[in-house]
């Protein structure tokens, strides 16, 4: 008996400690802001977000006042992702997230490493949405690049797969000049002997 009680003490403390992992609220990483009557939660679905890995859009809405989901908001709220300070923007699928009320998400397969931003617009309820969420400290993070956690070894990035096609491209337009250039070189340098024949 005296060995059976340390077991389950131990045993209730890891069980208490995966429960806190387990139902930690991945929302840590997010930005959190009151709209009007409503609080938005947004950020990646998936932290930290990694370049070329399926992602989404995490967005939380909720009544402030009673923290009560605000369910319904996929047929009246769009979302753009934008990066590059504007330069590059795509429209997300704003989609409900299956039994949970109020969280909805945008899929999206980032493809550049850098700062995101979320543009919220809509309406929820009667107000009229018009947000932007920019990844920064405090909010949410930022693409990053896997190359750190590739293992055991490093596969090249679209960027450097990128330069090595147009060095080869390069090459491959210079040989061909230098092959037409040696060809009419040489069908020049044939042409006087068959004139002399």
């Amino acid at each position: 008996m005296t060995r059976i009680l340390p077991l389950a003490a131990a045993f209730a403390v890891v069980m208490v400690s995966l429960g806190i992992f387990i139902f930690a609220s991945p929302a840590a990483a997010h930005e959190r802001r009151t709209v009007g009557p409503y609080t938005f939660v947004v950020g990646w679905i998936v932290e930290p977000a990694f370049i070329g890995q399926l992602n989404a859009l995490d967005l939380t809405v909720t009544e402030t006042a009673t923290t009560k989901a605000v369910e319904g908001l996929e047929k009246t709220l769009k979302a753009d992702l934008i990066t590059g300070g504007g330069a590059a923007t795509t429209p997300l699928t704003v989609a409900t997230r299956f039994g949970l009320p109020g969280k909805y998400q945008g899929q999206v397969l980032p493809t550049k490493v850098g700062d995101y931003t979320f543009h919220i617009t809509g309406t929820v309820g009667p107000m009229t949405i018009d947000e932007k969420f920019e990844s920064g400290p405090g909010r949410f993070g930022a693409i990053e690049d896997i190359a750190a956690l590739q293992f055991p070894s490093k596969v090249p990035s679209n960027a450097d797969l990128a330069a090595k096609l147009d060095d080869a491209n390069l090459k491959l337009t210079v040989a061909i000049a230098l092959g037409a250039v040696a060809l009419v070189i040489a069908l020049a340098s044939f042409v006087p002997s068959l004139r002399r024949r």
